[in-house]
């Protein structure tokens, strides 16, 4: 790629020159700029957490707030969470040292930090389209690889001082939405420990003007609970009442989202939201998640009758969806494993 490895950036116009060509020549493409636009700009439910260490209506209230939240958003965010800030700012910078490197150095840092390979990822291998195009780059970082690390590196260390307050908290949260609809709150604490669960750093590089592509495309996410932590820039956007809303961003709030699991663990009582990423022209957004998440071999069921989803595992689920995403170019998800369905 020449001298491409001097730039931060992932080389993006040069991976989909021909896509972004294609865009050149048929501006009949561009009325499909208006799906990328928001009609409305929203706040999430914000739930104040110290509410649960005040009386017990307080205490009981909240908890039906993060339950009805779940259940009609799918996403909802919080603040007096118990995370120090200090600890999400170091990761933040740490985060942005990270990306400001050289490209070159990026594609090869899974060997540095003994992330597992195919940790780095950028852009849409399976993009046809310029509109299928994910402008942004991550690392998708499996906790059990930053807990084998051995401490050698500093990146590993403050990953290792926010994954533990970040797990904590989605348990607290998991124990919550299992109680307010019947179930076990120890059945999380079981089967979702911290070595099973991922940190994803995000970046999302200011795109051409020219190029109206996402920052990342329409999913939902493949796990119980996500918790974000997003800077200033706006950019993320949710379906409502089937439509798209653009989510103002709140510096002192963390983002949660219920994922696919949580959704068929519930019998769809909670709701996994599709949602999506829209990049800026000028400013660059960073943000943080981290995916509260099962053993592979760990059985999703139901205890509700009749079942929306058959029984399956993780492992099963997330093969469904790599094999999807390798023969049609993007994941179906729940629809999969519905009881009833027919995919011929």
């Amino acid at each position: 790629m020449g001298e491409i490895g001097e730039s931060s950036d992932p080389p993006f116009e040069e991976a989909y020159k021909k896509l972004f060509d294609e865009f050149n020549y048929a501006p009949r493409l561009s009325s499909e700029v208006d799906e990328v636009i928001a009609v409305d700009e929203r706040e999430l439910p914000l739930i104040d957490l110290e509410e649960l260490s005040r009386g017990e209506m307080a205490r009981e209230e909240c908890k039906n707030k993060i339950a009805r939240a779940s259940q009609e958003w799918g996403f909802f965010q919080v603040v007096n969470h118990g995370i120090p800030r200090e600890i999400l700012e170091t990761m933040r910078k740490e985060e942005v040292k990270l990306f400001k490197r050289p490209f070159k150095e990026k594609a090869m840092a899974d060997k540095e930090f003994n992330f597992s390979e195919g940790s780095y990822r950028w852009g849409s291998p399976s993009a046809s389209r310029v509109r299928e195009l994910s402008w942004s780059e991550a690392f998708h970082v499996q906790l059990s690889d930053i807990y084998a690390d051995g401490g050698n590196h500093h990146l590993s260390s403050i990953m290792r001082q926010v994954a533990i307050p970040l797990y904590e908290l989605g348990q607290k949260l998991a124990a919550i939405l299992a109680e307010k609809v019947g179930s076990s709150p120890t059945y999380f604490q079981e089967t979702c420990l911290l070595t099973h669960s991922y940190i994803r750093m995000n970046r999302y590089p200011p795109r051409p003007i020219s190029f109206h592509s996402l920052g990342l495309m329409p999913h939902t996410d493949s796990d119980f609970l996500t918790i974000l932590h997003q800077d200033d820039v706006p950019g993320l956007q949710l379906v409502k009442h089937r439509k798209w809303v653009s989510v103002k961003p709140n510096p002192d709030a963390l983002v949660i989202n219920i994922g696919d699991l949580f959704e068929a663990w519930s019998n769809g009582i909670y709701r996994s939201v599709e949602h999506r990423v829209v990049t800026n022209s000028t400013r660059e957004r960073f943000s943080t998640a981290f995916f509260l998440c099962p053993s592979y071999d760990t059985v999703i069921s139901s205890s509700f009758e009749p079942r929306l989803y058959r029984r399956f595992t993780f492992k099963e689920f997330k093969e469904q969806v790599r094999e999807d995403v390798k023969k049609i170019g993007h994941k179906v998800g729940l629809s999969r494993f519905l009881v009833v369905t027919d995919h011929s």
